[in-house]
């Protein structure tokens, strides 16, 4: 099948990923709707806000504009009721100087004149002196909202005063000015009281009236200046938690570097990703306007419409740059809502700052500005802050879409205006952008490689000719040189063999054109480092995974890599695929050489991969996930839904094609995985551990032996020949399961016949059979042994002799077994033994004789010992299984000088001090011993 190529692939590669997000989105319906809705609920907030401020400046004209203002004529005394927060019983006012007729006169004429009502007496208290009053109000505060002193000097000459708290209150959004309110009227009423007594004319009177200024409105509080920049960062802070979190856990889970191995453009995992949160940006800052002109704010209605959209959608623009940029620091998608927070209390923060003044005054430093400018939450609050300038009174008539490089017209220091801050977020953006790419390449992905700080550096880079050399370890790591590993001899001949072919064809410069992939002596090296961070300094040794590998892979035909856990299966297939960087030698993929950067790419287009574990998008169906991996190796459109069906029928998926992959079973999500790898007809597939999960689903298709190399297993790492002896009645049928009396006689010869000929013993015995293992060695001694024991079958009673090879999974068991025990020698591994006394020592792993310290006596005067029997887990790690009954030490039994010994003789078992190591004994000779 011809795939696409150039730009075309590009583009297809592009609107599958494009397609993928809108996927991803759509069914993440909570976050997204909170992504583009949330800010209704913002502006819902503002609006109660402001609505609150409002109606507690609504009784003043201090914040409206008065043009003709109208005089207040001859205000009344109001009652003591209306004051706020007064405490009944209350006065309308007190008085002092109550030893004068005079003054008492002037108070009743104060009463009975007051305009609208008369105030009864007892509404009135009186004093002799101010003092008195002083003490009472001291005493029983809030009484009483003022109170008038009056002296009498002459007869044409009487003085007052007038006592009043004349700070402003608000109570329930309702304005309380005391002056106003109380002691105006209260004066106006006395002076023309004392003048009408002076006069001795009742009816002498005068009209006051008060009067205002004209005056325009003055800038009230704002709520959207205030805390609107709070709001709005907040608003902006879902999507970018979302930004974060998705970018994470692609790199988490390592999806990209699936997408990757499939030969992804990164160009075009860049951009999806660009377009798609864009769009989004694009909405949700048109709904934020839209919802700002519904609630009928003065901020959304006298600044332009494109001057508001601009701001909001450049500023998301810009946050989505720096989520970019932060998501190459983060290694978990859990992480992104921590960070979110973060950047959210400090962006709270340093907007208050800036609503303050700093530092966009003129008098303030420009490099100050130019540090701040750096975190976009300071480019919003000082954008909303103009805007907000602009719109604050019922005068001001915004920011038009020419003005926007102007300052507002009030403005006394201007530093900035909205043209500026639109500078600085697009360039922001590129800013960010550009770290974002440069981050993701040197800090390590999934699989812990990077490249060089300086990669874009090399001139290759930018040809395409090279330059993309990758390493490992953290960016703050030291690693040391790598050591030279040492060469070891292959110790099996067709082993030894291949390596010299592949040698041969090395050195001739040749490969055989029936060979798809030739491996070179490949090598891979995690070499030790230093790892710095604040407050430790951790050192690793090196580690050698895969040991100079020399393989040819022969066209059409299926190779398997066998071996235990940790031998470099998964390790080969990495360095085959480019996750992993070789360290040495070489490998050709049909002629494309992983250690080259163009020859990687061409690897990549002509392979299909199944990694070790599933990389799969759990929102995504198994139909999706096909026609993303098919769209981005480059298969033609018209194909695509085809072959993916076509797919999904061969690995028996077709009735949960458009079932989401999280809710498949394990076996469905591997059987999908290769499905996946077999896209496009890949002419080199490399499967790791396919058949997980999946029973015999996928051995049928993809795994198999040939019979020669599986017998050739058995006989090279099997424990040997397997013998199993059936028995017989004296009727000549196979015993059923009770014999007769002279059975266990029957056995007892056999087995003298396998100990005499063959040293070997029972490894299991029952009453119809026994069965033995023979060694290999005894090999050249089984023809006549078994032309013997068939001549005495009858002697025997034996009715069935078989002879076989031990198992595949024996071989299997036996290599790991092996690797353990030689991992848990170098490295000294010990493990408890819980003896069925109570008693515990510290063996080597895989000892199979081990004695007990302090246990010599008369009887037995080298002590006792027990067998230890091992077992494998589903790991292949070895455990104990359990032990024999405690037998005494051979006289002449010598212990392994290599086995760890109770160096404090003080450690008894019953009060020890430490660990108490077991006394390791070689099992040969313990053997030999007790068949004496």
């Amino acid at each position: 099948m011809e795939l696409v190529q150039g730009f075309p692939l590009l583009y297809q590669q592009f609107t599958a990923l494009f397609k993928k997000n809108i996927l991803l989105s759509s069914r993440n319906k909570s976050a997204t709707f909170l992504q583009l809705f949330s800010s209704f609920f913002f502006m819902f907030l503002l609006f109660c806000i402001e609505k609150a401020t409002e109606s507690q400046t609504k009784t003043t004209t201090g914040f409206k504009t008065v043009r003709n203002p109208q005089p207040m004529w001859e205000p009344p005394i109001p009652p003591c009721e209306e004051k706020f927060y007064v405490r009944e019983p209350c006065y309308d006012f007190v008085w002092s100087g109550n030893d004068s007729a005079v003054i008492a006169n002037i108070v009743t004429a104060i009463r009975n004149n007051n305009p609208t009502r008369l105030i009864p007496p007892e509404k009135v208290r009186s004093f002799g002196t101010q003092d008195e009053v002083d003490a009472w109000f001291l005493s029983e505060p809030m009484q009483a909202p003022a109170a008038l002193h009056f002296q009498v000097v002459s007869p044409t000459l009487i003085t007052y005063g007038l006592q009043s708290n004349s700070t402003p209150i608000v109570r329930r959004g309702q304005y309380e000015d005391p002056t106003f309110k109380f002691q105006i009227p209260l004066q106006i009423a006395a002076e023309r009281e004392i003048a009408r007594s002076i006069l001795g004319v009742p009816s002498f009177n005068w009209k006051v009236g008060l009067t205002e200024f004209a005056h325009p409105a003055r800038p009230a509080f704002s709520a959207l200046a205030t805390v609107g920049p709070a709001f709005f960062l907040a608003f902006t802070m879902f999507g970018f938690v979302l930004q974060i979190s998705n970018l994470v856990a692609e790199k988490e889970l390592k999806l990209r570097q699936a997408m990757n191995m499939t030969g992804l453009y990164e160009s075009t995992y860049w951009a999806s990703w660009i377009s798609w949160e864009g769009i989004i940006t694009f909405i949700s800052s048109l709904f934020l306007v839209l919802f700002g002109m519904m609630f009928q704010f003065d901020f959304f209605k006298k600044n332009n419409f494109g001057v508001l959209f601009f701001v909001f959608f450049l500023f998301q623009v810009n946050m989505m740059g720096f989520a970019f940029m932060l998501s190459t620091f983060i290694s978990k998608a859990s992480s992104g809502t921590t960070m979110g927070f973060s950047i959210f209390i400090i962006g709270f923060m340093t907007q208050i700052i800036t609503i303050a003044g700093f530092p966009y005054k003129e008098s303030i430093s420009s490099f100050l500005r130019f540090i701040w400018s750096f975190f976009p939450p300071n480019l919003l609050a000082i954008a909303v802050k103009i805007l907000s300038d602009a719109s604050n009174t019922p005068e001001d008539l915004g920011i038009s879409w020419k003005g926007r490089s102007k300052c507002p017209p009030d403005a006394d220091d201007c530093a900035i205006t909205i043209n500026d801050v639109y500078t600085w977020l697009i360039c922001l953006f590129f800013l960010w952008f550009v770290l974002a790419i440069y981050f993701d390449n040197i800090f390590p992905n999934a699989s812990g490689v990077r490249k060089s700080p300086f990669y874009f550096m090399n001139r290759g880079y930018w040809t395409g000719k090279g330059g993309d050399k990758v390493e490992e370890g953290g960016i703050c790591s030291c690693t040391s040189e790598i050591p030279q590993q040492d060469y070891i001899t292959p110790d099996d001949e067709d082993v030894l063999e291949e390596e010299n072919v592949v040698k041969n064809d090395l050195k001739e410069g040749t490969v055989h054109p029936d060979v798809a992939v030739q491996v070179r002596g490949l090598s891979k090296t995690y070499p030790g480092a230093t790892q710095i961070s604040c407050c430790k300094c951790k050192k690793t040794s090196a580690y050698h995974a895969v040991r100079g590998l020399w393989v040819n892979f022969t066209k059409d035909q299926l190779f398997c890599l066998l071996g235990p856990n940790g031998a470099g299966k998964t390790t080969t297939m990495n360095c085959l695929t480019g996750i992993t960087p070789v360290t040495g030698g070489d490998a050709l993929v049909y002629g494309h050489s992983v250690r080259s950067t163009i020859g990687m790419s061409g690897i990549r287009q002509i392979i299909g991969v199944c990694p070790q574990f599933d990389i799969l998008w759990d929102a995504l169906s198994g139909e999706e996930h096909l026609h993303l991996f098919a769209s981005i190796k480059g298969l033609p459109p018209a194909s695509i839904k085809s072959v993916a069906q076509e797919s999904l029928a061969k690995v028996k998926l077709t009735e949960s094609a458009r079932v989401r992959s999280r809710s498949y079973s394990g076996g469905m999500r591997r059987r999908l995985s290769v499905a996946i790898a077999l896209l496009g007809d890949p002419k080199l597939v490399i499967l790791d551990e396919p058949t997980t999960g999946n029973g015999s689903n996928i051995k049928k298709a993809c795994v198999g032996y040939y019979t020669e190399r599986k017998e050739r297993l058995k006989s090279k790492f099997g424990t040997g020949f397997i013998a199993n002896v059936s028995f017989s009645d004296k009727n000549g049928g196979q015993t059923p399961g009770r014999m007769p009396g002279d059975s266990s006689a029957h056995h007892e010869a056999v087995k003298k016949f396998f100990k005499y000929h063959l040293d070997v013993t029972p490894t299991e015995e029952a009453k119809s059979f026994l069965t033995f293992v023979i060694p290999h060695d005894k090999e050249r001694v089984l023809t006549n042994f078994f032309a013997e024991l068939q001549e005495r079958q009858r002697e025997f009673c034996i009715s069935d002799i078989q002879l076989g090879l031990a198992t595949l999974e024996e071989v299997f068991l036996n290599i790991a077994k092996q690797a353990e025990l030689e991992s848990a020698a170098a490295e000294g591994k010990m493990v408890t033994l819980a003896l069925t006394s109570g008693k515990s020592v510290q063996i080597p792993v895989g000892a199979r004789f081990v004695g007990i310290p302090e246990t010599e006596s008369p009887e037995n005067p080298n002590g006792i010992m027990v067998e230890v029997y091992w077992e494998q887990d589903d790991f292949g790690s070895l455990c104990i299984s359990g032990h024999s009954d405690e037998i005494p030490v051979p006289y002449n039994a010598q212990p392994l000088s290599s086995a760890p010994q109770s160096s404090d003789r003080s450690n008894v078992l019953g009060q020890r001090r430490g660990p108490v190591y077991g006394i390791v004994y070689e099992p040969g000779q313990i053997i030999a011993a007790q068949s004496y």
